[in-house]
């Protein structure tokens, strides 16, 4: 895939930009931003409804077409001034063709008077790749989730209410593949009970097209020369949403209190997530600080392993990266991250056949092939082959996300505090240790990985430790050559305070954290396959793995290498609910899920934390607040904790 997957754009004598691929305008010559204001905000009563909101409550605007983000800029220009300071604003967009950083930069230039929204878009515009990607505005009170793709192909992926729909576009006479009745289909689907639309467009077909779906649209006024357009409300039946082991469990208390437990990569996340919503959380920790089991290497890499075949995984992958790499934004360059690029080495044939396949199906801007002479001269250093190389992405040092996501006055860290046993009473969680009760709260978050089996023994969650052990190399002054991430079976990352992180083993029979001798033997092996070259800069041939220092830690895995993320259902009652799936996996029960009330799971992130646990952080809020999913429904359930318990059931075990 080529950089096609971005808007191709003209710019007209008055510098508005114009769609090579639509022939179309994005907004009203006349008046871009009154067209706007009076289109989609006034006859969706955007103002009046965000001076209605409650306090803590939240608005949910969906839109097709986020082109220059003109919409979505006045939207929450209207929220900011006019919604509680505590409410907030999620705005869910489609767009086919993203336009560039550039492209935006110079379109948005346009309106001064929106200029502080859109600094604050533009820092967060990075890593828009295709599938679902979550950018948190104005401390998280905003919510931006776009879908890069097909208004066809993302809208039946999304779980949401939406309370107000921006039906943009171009105009249905340049685009006629998305003006359809399975849109208007989709539309209804996802509207809450008192949804309202609004759409510069009144072709006749479309107004009836959206009477059929349920929205009482009539003709109104146009804006400028435009004589009409279609604007009403969504007067139908909300529809069933989905299968009851899947479904939303309902939160039966107001108390937005949470403890967490585990302060790595996932707890702190969550943690973070839950505070942006006005939730007070307890986090408890056993050992002294955060990050202080598998979040805690010095150097992270952020390395995509993906799939020429949109799998759950690899959207998952693709979604977690763009979230994760616009939240390093906010740390320090240098000494907590670098985005230095990560090359993936072609270390064999089939590695090349697999990485010319990846070149194919992903746009360039995310990763493309270079032979090895280019590969050599990105990343400083003698290579044995080519690769894959991945512009965007870098190495973290997570203990230092793990700081920044909990720096909120709502969470408060309580490190030394093991938790031993569970138990729910009087509609609460009740956490104890060694000393009686750490911490209770009506809702409970698990992060604590492979832990989760101990605190919970009924509910046979399929988690398995892998031990892993990085190498510290202390760097040369020939070694300050290597610029890049690079990795074949391991991978080595450029220094960090004059050293290099060298890793990492696997293995899946060691209980023992101690870091052992032969394992630093193996990674400096992992070393030698990615570069003689570096590995001579280092001279390695004359180290002692004796002398190394490094550290061991378990990942925790499942599987399907899928992590856990959600509520959980009770076993035993899961079992009784959905006994005739074991005869009929087709059957939907109509038997609501029998869930552990206020219990969620966040674990399982593999070796891939740093990209998938803070995205995670993101979807345990969404479920717990009835938000919009920050992923596509198939990935999301396809990491539903439900779905061990579903295959036990149908394969009749």
């Amino acid at each position: 895939m080529s950089d096609a997957h971005n808007a191709q754009l003209d710019w007209d004598e008055h510098g508005q930009p114009l769609s090579r691929s639509y022939g179309d305008v994005y907004f009203s010559r006349a008046n871009g931003l009154e067209e706007t204001r009076h289109v989609f905000l006034a006859h969706n009563r955007i103002i009046e409804r965000c001076q209605a909101l409650p306090a803590g409550g939240r608005l949910v605007i969906g839109e097709t077409g986020f082109g220059t983000g003109l919409n979505f800029l006045c939207a929450w220009q209207a929220f900011a001034e006019h919604a509680p300071r505590d409410a907030r604003l999620h705005f869910v967009s489609v767009e086919k063709f993203p336009l560039t950083q550039t492209d935006l930069q110079r379109a948005l230039a346009l309106w001064p008077e929106l200029a502080s929204y859109a600094e604050q878009l533009l820092a967060q515009y990075r890593a828009i790749h295709p599938g679902f990607q979550r950018l948190l505005l104005d401390g998280g009170r905003v919510v931006l989730t776009l879908m890069i793709g097909d208004v066809l192909e993302c809208l039946p992926q999304l779980e949401a209410r939406v309370d107000a729909w921006f039906l943009d576009g171009f105009a249905p006479a340049k685009n006629p593949e998305m003006w359809t009745d399975s849109l208007f289909t989709e539309l209804a689907r996802l509207s809450a009970p008192s949804a309202t639309l609004a759409t510069f467009t009144s072709a006749g077909f479309v107004r009836r097209g959206l009477i059929a779906a349920g929205f009482s649209v009539v003709r109104v006024k146009g804006f400028g020369h435009k004589r009409e357009m279609l604007a009403g409300p969504f007067q139908a039946q909300p529809m069933q949403r989905t299968v009851p082991w899947f479904a939303r469990p309902t939160l039966t208390t107001d108390d937005r209190q949470a403890v967490v437990i585990g302060a790595g990569l996932a707890g702190c996340a969550t943690a973070a997530s839950l505070a942006a919503r006005g939730w007070r959380v307890t986090l408890l920790e056993r050992h002294d600080d955060v990050a202080r089991e598998a979040s805690g290497n010095p150097q992270g890499v952020l390395y995509l392993k993906l799939s020429a075949h949109g799998t759950a995984l690899s959207r998952l992958i693709v979604a977690g990266f763009g979230h994760t790499r616009r939240l390093l934004e906010r740390l320090q360059r240098g000494s907590d991250w670098d985005a230095c690029g990560v090359l993936q080495l072609a270390f064999d044939a089939k590695e090349a056949e697999r990485q010319n396949k990846l070149a194919a199906a992903f746009p360039s801007d995310l990763l493309h092939a270079l032979p090895q002479t280019e590969a050599e001269a990105r990343a400083g250093i003698g290579l044995p082959a080519g690769g894959l190389f991945y512009p965007d992405a870098g190495w973290v040092h997570p203990p230092a996300l793990c700081r920044q996501l909990v720096q909120h006055p709502l969470i408060e860290l309580r490190p030394y505090q093991e938790a031993l046993s569970l138990s729910r009473q009087q509609e609460r969680w009740c956490i104890e240790g060694q000393s009686g009760v750490l911490a209770e709260a009506p809702v409970l978050i698990l992060a604590c990985a492979a832990e989760i089996g101990r605190l919970l023994p009924h509910a046979n969650l399929p988690l398995k430790r892998i031990r892993g052990q990085i190498s510290r190399l202390p760097a040369s002054e020939a070694s300050a050559a290597l610029r890049t991430v690079v990795c074949a079976e391991g991978y080595v990352a450029p220094a960090r305070d004059d050293e290099h992180t060298l890793g990492a083993s696997f293995d899946f029979h060691s209980d023992d954290l101690t870091p052992s001798v032969a394992e630093h033997a193996g990674n400096l092996e992992l070393l030698r396959e990615i570069s003689q070259d570096l590995a001579e800069r280092l001279d390695t041939q004359t180290l002692d793995p004796a002398t190394l220092q490094g550290r061991a830690a378990f990942r925790c895995t499942s599987p399907d290498y899928l992590p856990l993320v959600g509520p959980l259902a009770a076993g035993q009652a899961f079992t009784e609910a959905y006994a005739v799936l074991a005869k009929d996996a087709r059957q939907v029960p109509e038997t609501p899920c029998p869930w552990l009330a206020g219990l969620y799971i966040n674990s399982g992130h593999g070796s891939r934390g740093l990209i998938t646990a803070p995205l995670s952080g993101e979807l345990i809020a969404a479920w717990l607040e009835d938000e919009p999913l920050p992923l596509p429904r198939e990935v999301a359930e396809a990491c539903h904790p439900n779905r061990f318990m579903l295959r036990q059931l149908i394969r009749g075990n």
